[in-house]
């Protein structure tokens, strides 16, 4: 499969390593451009391209990129990706630690639907409650008790299809969290965030969250700060 990934971050680094690990055919790119991502490319094997071309002929396109920086995407981005292509969002709003203020999230619109409005396709929610290392090292075979499990929210069912058997090839088990509207139920500061549950874990999870925004991922008035210092 070929996956193009729009981002090269701790998760977008991560998702490079373990796809090409496990064979598939990856276009890696940043905002920086291709020559900053050499030595990864390298490493794994990807193609280090502009993201002007990471998703051409893509089957599954991933965008994991800071929230704020989602509308300063180029318009067209996302054209050249192949027929009945999936497209995911990684992303979480962190506007104390980095984002700022963004006015439609703090009104409760979910995370990953705000991203969809801006980019003009149907958009997945995956990979956003795991910390990178883990989904780099915690993949494990199907059956493994106690194997982690990863929420997935949207609603074009095939697209989710797609991307729900990508992660159990990277060794996770999938918990449908419903369509993108109900993708609140896993952003940050929710029970199934950063929590590494099984199924089972997950579905309980999802089932109590809550649609307040918890007050550390609600914007201040001095926000954004930094990770180590947020504001």
């Amino acid at each position: 499969m070929k996956v193009g990934i729009i981002g090269a971050g701790n998760i977008g680094s991560a998702l490079t390593r373990r796809l090409r690990a496990i064979g598939h055919d990856v276009t890696i790119a940043n905002s920086r451009g291709p020559e900053t991502l050499q030595a990864l490319a390298e490493e794994t094997g990807a193609h280090a391209a502009p993201a002007a071309e990471a998703a051409t002929g893509a089957d599954i396109v991933i965008v994991t990129i800071p929230q704020k920086n989602i509308p300063d995407l180029p318009a067209g981005l996302l054209d050249g990706a192949a027929p009945g292509a999936a497209y995911v969002d990684t992303g979480n709003y962190y506007p104390r630690h980095r984002d700022g203020r963004i006015d439609a999230l703090e009104a409760g619109t979910p995370e990953t639907r705000w991203v969809e409005h801006h980019l003009g396709r149907p958009m997945v929610k995956a990979f956003n409650n795991i910390v990178a290392q883990h989904l780099r090292e915690l993949g494990r075979p199907a059956g493994t008790p106690g194997r982690i499990a990863l929420p997935v929210a949207g609603d074009d069912l095939a697209a989710k299809a797609k991307v729900s058997a990508l992660i159990e090839e990277l060794g996770f088990d999938v918990v449908d969290a419903g369509g993108l509207d109900e993708s609140w139920r896993q952003q940050p500061g929710s029970p199934a965030y950063l929590t590494d549950l099984d199924a089972e874990g997950v579905r309980k999870a999802l089932t109590a969250a809550s649609n307040e925004r918890p007050e550390e991922f609600r914007a201040t008035a001095s926000s954004p700060g930094t990770y180590s210092d947020p504001a």
